[in-house]
């Protein structure tokens, strides 16, 4: 399921608009408002949506200016998990992820939608 439109706050899936942080896979919308521990630092405790997936593939939408940080124990564990980790704002990690999907890839984005 690509992602069809993103701009500063507005994320568009499958028709239907989000303005929350948002976790989408390959085939689903998996979390539509995804709340971090701390907002602009991603934790363990804040993937476990993500680790369900299973994916190959997990891609981090850092922001419009990429303000949002993914913690060294995130990045660690899931490269135990033989995970690739990809993080770019969010206009980037949008479209690494459709051409993912496009690929085939068991991928998640989970994207940051405003700063």
């Amino acid at each position: 399921m690509p992602v069809e439109h993103y701009s500063f706050g507005r994320i568009v899936v499958d028709g239907k608009t989000y303005t929350s942080d948002v976790i989408v896979s390959r085939d689903k919308v998996i979390l539509e408002k995804w709340w971090r521990k701390e907002g602009h630092l991603v934790q363990l405790e804040d993937i476990d949506e993500i680790l369900k997936q299973n994916p190959d593939v997990v891609i981090f939408g850092t922001g419009k200016y990429g303000v949002m940080k993914v913690s060294k124990e995130v990045i660690d564990e899931l490269k135990r998990r033989n995970v690739e980790v990809i993080m770019d704002i969010t206009e980037k990690a949008v479209k690494i992820f459709n051409e993912m999907i496009d690929k085939g890839k068991n991928v998640v984005l989970a994207a940051h939608l405003t700063c």
